[in-house]
């Protein structure tokens, strides 16, 4: 458990947060510091791989919505352009692992962000590398409605100045 407080989930139904998503990974996270966050998860039966094993495409997920809880501290919406996780050893079912995450460097609307997992044994179990691409409000509202996410709501707020234009080659 921690001393900190839990940050709000991006939305009920977020697959990586959601407590309303039974067959999401329900994490809770917290925000270390300025520019860091943390969760710990343990990954059961629903996420399987390998027998006894977390399956890696869950751990992959772990690692991305832990960095959306990262624009919380950057206070500005953003989404994953690239993702790339390095698997150093297994990763068993029922056994809790901290994973830290950070934002690295911010440079115009990229955001470099990476995490690291460690297990109870203190072995780094995996880490993870990805960019964040800056986007404003409207590339969420052509999908959903805001009322739904008001998490996204808070950060689309919080940074209105990115509901300027983009260049063409700023697109997605």
């Amino acid at each position: 458990m921690s001393e900190f407080d839990p940050l709000p989930p991006h939305s009920p139904t977020c697959m990586g947060c959601g407590p309303e998503n039974p067959s999401g990974l329900q994490m809770s996270v917290f925000q270390c510091n300025t520019t860091s966050v943390f969760t710990d998860l343990t990954f059961d039966q629903r996420q399987v791989g390998a027998p006894g094993l977390a399956h890696g495409g869950a751990l992959a997920a772990a690692c991305d919505d832990l960095f959306g809880f990262l624009l919380y501290a950057a206070k500005v919406p953003a989404v994953t352009r690239t993702l790339s996780v390095e698997y150093l050893a297994p990763v068993p079912l029922n056994a809790p692992h901290r994973i830290i995450a950070s934002i690295k460097e911010r440079d115009g609307r990229k955001l470099h962000v990476s995490a690291q997992a460690e297990g109870v044994d203190g072995e780094v179990k995996f880490t993870a590398k990805a960019l964040f691409i800056i986007v404003p409000r409207s590339h969420f509202e052509r999908f959903g409605d805001f009322k739904d996410h008001p998490a996204l709501d808070r950060l689309a707020i919080a940074n209105a100045a990115t509901d300027g234009a983009i260049t063409a080659e700023e697109r997605l």
